[in-house]
């Protein structure tokens, strides 16, 4: 449908508002509202709109500036070498645009032709500048002509040396590389804020940033950033290629990313793109795309800068993390534990390699704090890379007619009314006989972490609640192969294994049954913290909240919901009939003796390695693992408790995020036997 000139000037406007907002809060208030990669979008559709229609371009658009204003609670400094950000490709088509471009630019077919490729990191940019071998700056990227001076903070970073490992170092070195913080560290440190009632980052990018910008270096130093050096600049008759200066960065004592290719054709550069995209998710950080550069240095020269970007570079992004869509509906699930979450139904949009449909709204105060309209300008993101959710409305793209969003007043799976309980965020059908919370609560039963019932998934639960076969997870233990084998899909062979497999999960002991009861806030291991203490389901539904408090890693939260869901009187009589079904409500958790602990860290645990450790040889991986009474096997299988993953990992790390298998560098393998 063709849009008329007052649409098109409404939509523009619209954007120019919107990406101005957006560049504002990044460059000026150091408070990013929008991923890169929304921005890219957005900006984009505004650029066509402008080129498609140029009486729409105004002096103020963002698509007419070359950079904005660094923050200003730093030293402002000049950089000695400008920092150009780079044009961005959004596919393989653009890029082979690029590289007519930049051919035509120079006019002749140039010899030994080459390109290098880098993975792109997601992290922030800082330049660094030593005279006669040491640090003497550090600077943040800024606008690219001018960035802050924050040499303290960068000090704090490890991987960035101070001095320079040359004999004899020319008089200024310029260095510029990439900040940023592993996914391990970034999860500690959100973590660590939510329990300081702190909101968590949104990524490790704007994690990475706000910590280099921080006035506490201890900040900075605690939050273990680290640092891939990608650009050398110094006078040096000797450095001809852009492969020769990250060897140099190498020797000179940086670290530069392994995963870089020198490549004869712009196929090989697809083919890397390409391999890289399934690839860069069991890396343990985050990248976004691939960065290509001519390889000669005389090639740089001759092309030299357009006004924002050099000509010699692009980055091929790959598909974005972070998308914007419009919400079309909203859908309200409900879960084991009657919380009630609101679905966002999308606009399909490709999100991380996916096409996504639906993302999580999570509850009643995110959808108010979000001001949420039926009909908005939504942005989405993968959470963890696995769960879409809506992390942003653009309010200022909302239509005239949108409708506010409201949580229902009743249970969408009972009819029932619902309460939100006082100082919590979630909705919540309070219907102990709810279906869906019925659901919710047998799938958790059999899980592997709880009662590993194999078999029992989620299609033959909700058979089992809708035929009114199973009320409780009592009544699994009731279960006959006659009553399964009228269900759908239903042999006889099948309902024997599955009634075998309810009667042999009687054995699990105490702890598993304790966390399979589904309590609010116990988890596996406080379950098994618990049960340490309490070594029967009598005695921990005798104890006072100040007395399950007292046990070591319990809170006051966890307290309180165990002892409330003791004193329902229809939970006492779930026990008894667990009890007479035969069930393990008593027994203490097998672990080593004190002596044995202490001397042997890993005692009883196995452990599975893949790829190349960084420093260790796999034969002294081993050794050490088995010195510290743990055991290595071949093989990853629901037996194994810890997956060690070096460089390059195979299908193992694969079969063991499919099992829920936790991972472990080398560095958090010898902490944990201790050196």
């Amino acid at each position: 449908m063709k849009q008329s000139n007052s649409e098109l000037q409404q939509r523009a406007e619209q954007l120019r508002r919107q990406l101005q907002e957006a560049s504002h809060a990044y460059y000026v208030l150091d408070h990013p509202i929008m991923e890169d990669a929304v921005y890219d979008r957005l900006y984009r559709e505004l650029e066509q709109l402008e080129t498609e229609h140029p009486e729409l371009i105004s002096p103020d658009s963002p698509t007419q500036r070359v950079g904005e204003k660094p923050a200003d609670r730093f030293q402002s400094v000049q950089h000695n070498i400008p920092l150009y950000s780079l044009e961005n490709a959004f596919d393989t088509r653009e890029l082979e645009a690029w590289d007519a471009r930049w051919r035509r630019h120079l006019g002749e077919e140039p010899e030994n032709l080459a390109y290098i490729c880098e993975l792109k990191i997601d992290g922030s940019a800082i330049a660094l500048t030593y005279e006669n071998g040491v640090l003497v700056r550090g600077a943040t990227r800024g606008d690219g002509v001018t960035g802050e001076e924050i040499t303290q903070n960068v000090k704090t970073i490890r991987s960035i040396p101070l001095k320079l490992k040359l004999d004899d170092p020319p008089p200024v070195v310029e260095v510029r590389g990439e900040a940023f913080l592993s996914l391990d560290v970034f999860e500690n440190i959100n973590r660590e804020r939510q329990e300081a009632e702190n909101p968590p980052f949104a990524n490790p990018r704007n994690a990475a940033a706000g910590t280099l910008r921080q006035l506490d270096s201890r900040i900075v130093a605690d939050r273990q950033l680290d640092f891939f050096a990608y650009t050398l600049h110094l006078d040096s008759a000797e450095l001809t290629s852009q492969w020769d200066c990250l060897e140099r960065l190498r020797e000179m004592g940086f670290k530069v990313n392994p995963n870089r290719k020198c490549c004869q054709s712009l196929q090989e550069v697809e083919d890397y793109f390409d391999d890289w995209e399934t690839r860069r998710r069991d890396l343990p950080y985050m990248t976004d795309g691939v960065v290509v550069k001519l390889n000669s240095l005389e090639l740089h020269e001759r092309l030299g800068f357009t006004q924002k970007a050099p000509r010699w570079a692009i980055a091929l992004k790959y598909p974005a993390e972070e998308v914007p869509t419009r919400i079309v509906s909203v859908t309200v699930q409900v879960g084991r534990t009657g919380a009630l979450t609101p679905v966002a139904e999308l606009e399909p949009v490709q999100l991380a390699g996916t096409t996504v449909k639906r993302a999580t709204l999570h509850n009643k105060d995110r959808i108010t704090e979000l001001d949420l309209h039926i009909g908005d300008t939504a942005i989405v993101r993968k959470a963890g890379e696995i769960i879409p959710e809506v992390v942003q409305i653009l309010p200022d793209l909302r239509p005239p007619d949108a409708e506010p969003f409201q949580m229902p007043t009743h249970c969408p799976a009972c009819g029932e009314t619902v309460a939100q309980p006082p100082g919590e965020a979630v909705t919540r059908c309070i219907n102990s006989s709810c279906p869906a919370i019925l659901r919710g609560s047998l799938e958790h039963w059999c899980d592997r972490k709880a009662l590993d019932i194999d078999g029992v998934g989620e299609k033959l639960v909700g058979q089992l609640v809708e035929r009114e076969l199973v009320r409780s997870v009592a009544d699994l233990y009731e279960l006959s192969v006659e009553e399964l084998v009228k269900l759908e899909r239903m042999g006889e062979k099948s309902a024997r294994n599955i009634v075998d497999a309810i009667a042999s999960s009687k054995k699990q002991p105490w702890h598993r049954v304790l966390y399979g009861l589904g309590i609010r806030h116990v988890g596996s291991v406080n379950a098994e913290l618990l049960a340490e203490t309490f070594p029967s389901c009598d005695r921990l539904a005798a104890a006072d909240p100040d007395a399950i408090e007292s046990v070591s890693g319990i809170g006051p939260e966890i307290a309180a919901s165990v002892f409330g869901w003791f004193r329902r009187d229809a939970n006492i009589k779930l026990c008894d009939r667990l009890k007479d079904a035969g069930l393990q409500l008593s027994g203490v958790p097998q672990k080593s003796k004190p002596s044995e602990s202490q001397n042997r860290p890993l005692a009883g645990q196995t452990f599975v390695i893949t790829g190349s450790l960084p420093n260790l040889k796999r034969d002294e991986a081993k050794a050490k693992i088995q010195n510290a009474g743990g055991k290595v096997t071949g093989s990853v299988s629901s037996k194994t408790n810890y997956l060690v993953v070096g460089d390059d990992p195979g299908s193992k790390l694969d079969k063991a995020e499919k099992l829920g298998i936790p991972t472990l560098s080398e560095a958090e393998l010898l902490e944990m036997i201790g050196g």
